[in-house]
């Protein structure tokens, strides 16, 4: 048993639903999802409501409190370093925030310390005079008017079918990408809700066009049993109608800031990152040594396909799609 407490999941809270509704006492519970009793307990006594526990309800608390509670890595000793950074070295927060975690090992972002910039300025403060756009203030990421979410034409998954929640179908497409250190490069990962078989592709720039070009060529040998495209908001997926267009499939985007309507994904990103580390220059990647992890994640038998292999289910799910096709023309 884990000591400590930690943050539960929304994997973790979709469990605690399924082992409550099974009989599961609360120290059963725990035992199951690895983490203290007293975890669940608190868990239920926070986001019970009148209609018991509801997991999606409770996730959504949790990243209201972490929105509205202090940063408590803002310490003096830190506040030190950034004004230091400001005032002497001219800094930008993106570069503070860059050098600290390189030289320090302080993991504080740059949104972290342009909060306290302006804060600073609402106590009669001179910092945000050190900024190089001082003159316009920090457009927040939480504001309707912040960049991502923002992207013209977009169309909320909310709006997306059903059946692709199932994860029944061949077709429906998670997207995503992953940066290099410094932004010396990107992969753009693609990921089949139903089969589980990754695409991947080495880029120099993570721009809208290099991306949007990426996806269509990726995915080009798929069209015709491609359904749904799903992105978070970033602005590299700016050019989603180009891309929908191209492989005759719908475009969506995630709620800003909802990783976990992208869960598989995620989870996808995460078994890249056992071969490429944050942290990891990109710069030297290559294409074939992304193919290569590719190729091991698409022939890697997965408990979640049974222990099959995604490309196993893949082939499988491609067979049966062609057979409905050609029954569908013969009876035309």
């Amino acid at each position: 048993m884990p000591k400590g407490y930690h943050h539960l999941t929304y994997a973790q809270r979709s469990q605690i639903v399924i082992l409550k509704a099974s009989g599961f006492s609360i120290s059963e519970i725990a035992k199951s999802l690895c983490v203290n009793q007293s975890t669940i307990s608190r868990e239920f006594k926070r986001n019970k409501e009148q209609d018991g526990y509801r997991y999606d309800r409770a996730q959504e608390k949790y990243h209201k409190r972490r929105n509205t509670q202090p940063n408590k890595k803002m310490t003096p000793a830190l506040i030190t370093k950034i004004r230091e950074n400001l005032l002497v070295h001219n800094g930008s927060p993106v570069q503070i925030s860059g050098w600290l975690k390189d030289d320090e090992g302080i993991l504080i972002s740059h949104e972290t310390i342009y909060k306290y910039i302006w804060s600073d300025k609402e106590h009669g403060g001179f910092l945000y005079t050190k900024l190089r756009k001082h003159g316009k203030k920090y457009n927040k990421r939480s504001k309707g008017t912040a960049g991502r979410g923002c992207i013209p034409g977009r169309v909320d998954i909310d709006q997306r079918p059903a059946i692709v929640e199932k994860k029944i179908r061949l077709g429906d497409w998670e997207l995503d990408t992953i940066v290099g250190k410094r932004n010396s490069g990107v992969i753009v990962s693609m990921v089949d809700r139903a089969s589980k078989f990754t695409k991947l592709v080495k880029l120099k720039y993570n721009t809208a066009e290099d991306v949007g070009e990426a996806l269509i060529n990726a995915l080009r040998p798929f069209i015709g049993c491609i359904h749904t495209l799903t992105s978070d908001n970033g602005k590299e997926f700016a050019n989603h109608k180009k891309v929908s267009a191209a492989l005759m499939a719908d475009f969506y985007f995630a709620k800003p800031y909802h990783p976990w309507e992208r869960g598989l994904n995620e989870h996808t990103n995460g078994l890249v990152r056992q071969y490429f580390p944050k942290g990891t220059s990109f710069k030297d990647v290559t294409q074939a040594d992304v193919e290569k992890v590719e190729w091991i994640l698409n022939n890697r038998p997965r408990k979640i396909l049974g222990f099959k292999k995604p490309q196993q289910i893949l082939d499988k799910l491609l067979k049966a799609y062609i057979e409905e096709s050609a029954s569908k023309h013969l009876a035309c």
